[in-house]
């Protein structure tokens, strides 16, 4: 009984956090309304890329256009979750650099709630925007036959994608406690595996799609569940693989303790 009140008090106070991030947001209506649709603009250009490109091709190595839309929206839809309520961990480097961090371990609350609650970026729903449409769109345009266990698989891919990203945001900022900067590798596995994740991994060969598997598992939430909701294999199992990405999370929270256990303060 004592977790779950835990549980529900650290609900609550994070969502003061993000209620207080969209209030200060919307002091400056114009700003945040011009932000909204240049975000928005942004992620679509990536959608449309993939439409000029299906003009010349109707697949790649199998994948129809709707079978990629549906990849691009998923990884979209993830890594725009994971900046919503993630964002903390990615500017971790300045309030390193600022001595913020020293005031957040003085409070009597969870450091993580702390970051990622004075960090909710309400700017990510123009991205979050592009990603539902093209949701809308791939669901029906592509070769899937939906039904309780489709959208079941579907629900788990976002979810997985959307931890996985957030798991390397944590491990960058906890990174950051040994090298002060942000660290270019982080944005290489977040920024750039969203590029890419457009895109069934395997188009681009084994030895990415082995990458992508055994060190980095993006394939967990993106390349495996999507061979089954797509009917390319009957293997159900495959639908459970992005519960997987918990074991990675976990290992991204190992960094981070370590990090926090060396900590020593560095603000100017």
């Amino acid at each position: 009984m004592g977790i779950i009140m835990r549980i529900w008090k650290s609900i609550i106070l994070y969502l003061r956090y993000a209620s207080i991030c969209v209030r200060s947001a919307m002091q400056y209506k114009l700003s945040f309304l011009l932000m909204i649709i240049g975000r928005f603009i942004i992620a679509f250009n990536e959608f449309i890329a993939i439409k000029f490109l299906f003009s010349g091709f109707e697949e790649i190595k199998g994948y129809s256009y709707g079978d990629v839309l549906l990849c691009f929206s998923i990884v979209q839809m993830s890594f725009t979750l994971s900046e919503l309520f993630g964002n903390g961990f990615k500017v971790f480097s300045g309030m390193i650099k600022r001595g913020d961090f020293d005031r957040i371990l003085l409070r009597p609350c969870s450091p993580i709630l702390q970051i990622i609650g004075n960090h909710f970026e309400i700017g990510r729903t123009g991205p979050m925007i592009t990603a539902v449409i093209t949701l809308v769109i791939g669901i029906r345009t592509c070769s899937v036959s939906w039904n309780a266990a489709a959208f079941f698989t579907l629900a788990l891919m976002i979810a997985g994608g959307a931890l996985l990203f957030i798991g390397l945001f944590m491990l960058g900022a906890g990174l950051c406690f040994f090298s002060i900067e942000d660290t270019s590798i982080i944005n290489v596995l977040t920024y750039g595996a969203k590029s890419h994740g457009k895109y069934p991994i395997d188009v681009y060969g084994r030895g990415i799609l082995r990458f992508c598997t055994y060190i980095i598992p993006y394939t967990l939430f993106q390349y495996y569940p999507l061979q089954y909701l797509l009917g390319r294999t009957t293997q159900w199992r495959l639908a459970f693989y992005p519960l997987g990405i918990v074991v990675f999370l976990a290992l991204c929270y190992a960094v981070w303790r370590i990090g926090v256990h060396n900590y020593k303060s560095c603000g100017a």
